[in-house]
């Protein structure tokens, strides 16, 4: 539907997103208009195209998706435009003033004549240039977003366009559409329609290049490939781009010449083709690996004393790989703790820790999530951050600690390894003085971080540090199926789940229909009222997959309504179909580094991280703005914030890495069998801490402990660390 009137009102406007309500006068009559809009004032002629909606609070709508405007031309018009206070320092007398001077000229007096302009009583030339200049940003700005808006890009894209490129946004993109491909979210297949709208050589260099570059950074974030087999590159470029291979080959070299991308040569079995960024990330990583593996020292003291001490201080006798990690921890500048549930990963930890106070060695905490930092906290007694946290986080992704102000600590102890993806450990390697010491702990059967690269196995895989695997469970482990279960799967023997005493257990469902209400009533009612635990906090529903009626994207749907339905005039928010309402269960799902809060430790931060899951506490009434409430921090989301806000009643098991809850309930029937594999398992059943339901099908339960199918990944940082050693 099209829309035209005269602006009659704003009522609302964020000035950084764009996003504005206002008051239209139209022939119908007065209608609201809300969406993403260039800075307008009272008195302009507007043509919005869009649709009515229906908002809980505010009633009947009219959701813009593209724009026209045009600047009031008779002098009521432009006298209402003027004293709106669009020009800073213009209210009604000045425009009157303005009126009566250039009668219907005054817009274009004061955008083009300032000197005719500091004629008027009370004007002088310099705020005559600055109401110019203003006039001019009014007009550059439109005049951009109106031509973005030509090739086919929306307003919501065409202000983050601006944002990024400021006034030469138009003209950049007019000339090569792929500089799209620098704007974060944005991506190579949105670009290229909008270069196909405009007609681009579908051979055009720049068009290739952008490809390519896609191609790499696509495996790089959404699969995990820090590399890519130049052969595999090359077919994968040319299914996307349907070019020659020898066109892309050309370019390849040319993204070299241009230290864009760098060839590794014999990966493995392979050349290794990498974005310049990951392999910059995985050769500091190796340097520093290859280098600190050559350091080994004596233990400094008397150990045997020291592990009585620590003995007595604890109450607990330690294991004899224990008692080697305690040791190594002070022998080399490189360790790594492994091992699986209830093998005494926290026992060990608690030894090291008591005989790093002991000797006055100075350490840090930390771990990849805020809530994996928490729980470390809970067991240990000790603080410990987030790595971000640690590193001090600032603007777009930097960390104040690094190579040139590093981290004053003797020792860093991060737990949760196996989550760490490659850039988070580079820069932490980074910020570490070369003679501290670094303890990795974590369990290598894990899933790969959710991140790049596979940095924890393959350090392990190297052979280039020391490794403490603990494989004991010990007696009160031993005690729950959880840990026992979990050992049996990543050995490949079936659960032991038919015992409905224990907390292990398996409810099968005929049917994906039948399942999903199982699950909704365990979620929901069945779990809360045997164990009093509370769905939003304590019980977790965690999905190998997020399509078909048992992925994440349904049971969300359902659990949604059943959980936390539409009453007391709760707000709501929508954002590409997805309709968020307050007390909704939500997630992150990309990190976001630019958002800034308020901790509950009274600090002011950034960032909000893959995998951070919260509370919507409050949508405002306009449904512009939802605070959200994380384990450690509330947070504020605009509306360009919520691409990456999910419902998080439902998550994929990768997504709750590095988590733990009372209570987990696993869904297992239809989906593609690669997904469905033993590790993967293993990963969901180790986030429950006291009860586990698996719900489906046995055979399906049976096959993936069968499947040993690894989440293959394309990683160098092991062959680099070799080449180096």
């Amino acid at each position: 539907m099209i829309l035209t009137g005269v602006v009659d009102a704003i009522i609302f406007r964020n000035a950084e997103t764009g996003y504005t309500v206002l008051e239209i006068e139209t022939k119908q009559g007065t209608q609201t208009v809300v969406g993403i809009l260039p800075p307008i004032g009272e008195g302009e002629q507007i043509e919005v195209e869009g649709d009515y909606t229906n908002h809980s609070v505010y009633g009947r709508q009219f959701a813009a998706e593209t724009f026209k405007s045009s600047l009031p031309a008779d002098e009521t018009s432009i006298f209402r435009y003027l004293s709106s206070g669009i020009i800073k320092g213009v209210r009604a007398v000045t425009a009157k003033n303005f009126i009566n001077a250039f009668g219907p000229d005054t817009l274009d007096v004061l955008e083009n004549d300032p000197e005719k302009t500091a004629t008027v009583k009370g004007m002088s030339l310099d705020r005559a240039i600055k109401i110019s200049e203003q006039m001019k940003s009014l007009t550059g700005v439109k005049s951009i977003l109106m031509g973005l808006a030509g090739f086919g890009i929306t307003p919501s894209d065409a202000f983050g366009i601006y944002r990024q490129f400021g006034v030469h946004a138009y003209e950049l993109v007019r000339l090569n559409p792929y500089r799209l491909c620098d704007i974060s979210g944005f991506g190579f297949e949105k670009a290229d329609k909008i270069a196909k709208k405009m007609q681009y050589p579908e051979n055009d260099v720049n068009r290739i290049r952008a490809g390519v570059l896609y191609v790499l950074k696509h495996n790089l974030y959404n699969n995990g490939h820090t590399f890519q087999p130049r052969e595999k590159l090359i077919a994968a470029a040319q299914s996307l781009l349907d070019v020659s291979p020898d066109e892309i080959d050309i370019v390849i070299d040319r993204l070299e010449e241009e230290k864009e991308i760098v060839t590794e040569l014999s990966i493995g079995n392979t050349n290794g083709v990498y974005w310049f960024p990951s392999y910059n990330a995985e050769k500091i990583i190796s340097e520093r690996v290859s280098l600190v593996s050559r350091f080994e020292k004596e233990y400094p003291g008397n150990f045997e004393n020291d592990i009585r001490n620590a003995e007595t201080a604890l109450g607990i006798q330690f294991a004899d790989n224990q008692k080697t990690a305690v040791k190594n921890s002070l022998c080399y500048r490189i360790m790594v703790l492994t091992g699986g549930p209830g093998t005494g990963k926290t026992t060990t930890l608690n030894g090291i820790i008591y005989n790093f106070e002991q000797k006055g060695i100075s350490f840090a905490l930390a771990a990849p999530t805020g809530r994996a930092a928490k729980r470390m906290t809970e067991l240990t007694g000790k603080e410990a951050k987030t790595i971000h946290r640690l590193l001090e986080y600032g603007e777009k992704g930097t960390f104040a600690k690094n190579r040139e102000n590093t981290l004053q600590y003797d020792a860093v102890i991060i737990d949760e390894s196996s989550m760490v993806d490659l850039f988070l450990f580079s820069a932490l390697i980074q910020a570490m003085n070369i003679s501290a010491t670094l303890i990795l702990v974590g369990d290598a059967n894990q899933l790969p971080p959710v991140g790049p690269g596979c940095v924890f196995k393959d350090i392990i895989a190297s052979g280039a540090v020391s490794v403490v695997e603990l494989n004991e469970i010990f007696r009160q482990s031993r005690e729950s199926m959880i840990v026992t279960n979990a050992h049996a799967i990543i050995n490949g023997n079936m659960p032991e789940c038919r015992d409905k005493k224990h907390d292990f257990f398996f409810i099968p469902s005929s049917t994906p229909e039948d399942l999903a209400m199982t699950v909704s009533d365990l979620y929901t009612s069945r779990l809360p009222r045997a164990y009093g635990f509370d769905p939003m906090t304590d019980i977790q529903i965690i999905c190998p997959t997020k399509k078909t009626l048992c992925g994440t994207v349904s049971l969300n749907a359902m659990l949604k309504e059943l959980a936390n339905p539409q009453e007391g005039h709760k707000n709501e928010m929508s954002f590409h179909g997805t309709v968020f309402r307050e007390g909704d269960k939500v997630m992150q799902t990309r990190n976001n580094y630019e958002i800034v809060y308020e901790s509950d430790y009274g600090i002011e931060d950034q960032g909000v991280f893959n995998g951070d899951i919260g509370k919507i506490e409050q949508i405002t009434g306009d449904g512009e703005s939802m605070t959200v409430r994380f384990d450690d921090k509330t947070v504020t989301y605009y509306a360009q914030d919520l691409e990456d806000i999910d419902l998080a009643y439902a998550i994929t098991v990768h997504k709750s890495q590095g988590s733990e809850w009372d209570a987990v309930i696993l869904p297992l029937m239809d989906g593609y069998d690669a997904l469905f594999t033993r590790n993967l398992l293993y990963t969901a059943v180790t986030r429950a801490k006291k009860i586990l339901v698996i719900v489906g099908s046995y055979e399906r339960l049976k096959k993936m402990v069968e499947n040993q199918t690894s989440d293959k990944r394309y990683c160098g940082l092991k062959y680099m660390i070799l080449k180096m050693l």
